[in-house]
């Protein structure tokens, strides 16, 4: 483990469409895989390997005002401009927001998941790095497992940095995790295919930019040649790790299991649910991704 020195310059982003930081920040307090602690209302704190140069960073986020999200970049000086262009992606505010309630206005369900998780856009892995580690981590094991595994290794062989006074960690860099021989709890094919995923990190072929730039079939193709990455895998990885705002999620049972309930359709399939999908675009990641986090309130509500 290592800690990182610090600066503190700042950046004003700009926010196309509606946009909750304060709901994005519960959203990680959440999410088990970010292992965030509680959220500062207002505030979203993020600490994670800086893509291409995988130096770890962190960042402060504050919402001033409904179109401005102020960033406080704690890392190296000449890397601001990048930690700021990273965490808007990570809280997709790359994508202009502002045709979103028309999705709602085609659909009664969306506008109804709408209402209820007002300004929550997708937040995302820190990279299609840290989503595809995450995939391997997670495959066929509890989730509560995986957390631990996630920790045990972020805590061992990632960075610790100072963040807004709290100390973060950030996920283990490529050349780090190309190196991994063992990991309690982990098997061995997972670690060696944490490694080759970790070689292709490093080789560039985990760009989010070039990941989105393509036609979502063909990086989904592409994801899928990584070992033990199918489907559900590179879906995760496109929509959750570089931030494609139209995906439909054809993988991913959970969240078709949620949307045969919403619609009153019990036998539907994925193929049906993609077709009412349609009416989405060009936010189908955007909708899918309310879905889950509609459906994990209501699981949690009836425990």
């Amino acid at each position: 483990m290592t800690t990182m020195a610090i600066s503190r310059p700042c950046a004003q982003l700009a926010v196309r469409g509606e946009f909750d930081l304060a709901a994005a920040a519960r959203f990680l307090t959440g999410f088990a895989p970010a292992g965030q602690p509680e959220a500062e209302p207002g505030v979203l704190r993020v600490a994670f390997a800086l893509d291409g140069e995988w130096t770890p960073v962190g960042a402060v986020l504050r919402q001033r005002s409904p179109g401005e999200v102020v960033v406080e970049v704690h890392g190296p000086a000449e890397h601001a401009e990048a930690v700021v262009e990273q965490v808007r992606r990570m809280c997709s505010l790359d994508v202009d927001g502002t045709a979103f309630p028309e999705a709602g206005t085609r659909d009664p369900v969306v506008s109804l998941l709408q209402e209820l998780h007002p300004g929550l856009r997708p937040v995302l892995f820190a990279s299609p790095y840290e989503a595809a580690c995450w995939a391997v981590l997670s495959h066929r094991i509890w989730m509560t497992q995986a957390v631990r595994l996630r920790r045990r290794l972020t805590e061992r062989d990632g960075a610790e940095v100072e963040v807004g006074g709290r100390r973060l960690w950030a996920f283990p860099a490529p050349a780090v995790l190309a190196e991994l021989e063992y990991l309690p709890g982990l098997a061995g094919p997972k670690v060696q295919r944490l490694r080759t995923i970790a070689e292709a990190a490093a080789a560039g072929l985990l760009d989010a930019a070039a990941l989105r730039a393509m036609p979502a079939e063909e990086a989904l193709k592409q994801l899928q040649l990584l070992p033990g990455i199918g489907r559900f895998s590179a879906e995760l990885i496109l929509i959750r790790g570089a931030g494609h705002p139209d995906v439909f999620p054809r993988g991913e049972s959970r969240l078709h299991e949620i949307m045969r309930e919403a619609y009153h359709l019990p036998d539907a399939g994925a193929a049906e649910l993609a077709e009412i999908a349609e009416a989405w675009a060009p936010f189908r990641s955007w909708v899918s991704f309310l879905f889950r986090v509609e459906g994990e309130a209501r699981m949690r509500e009836s425990r």
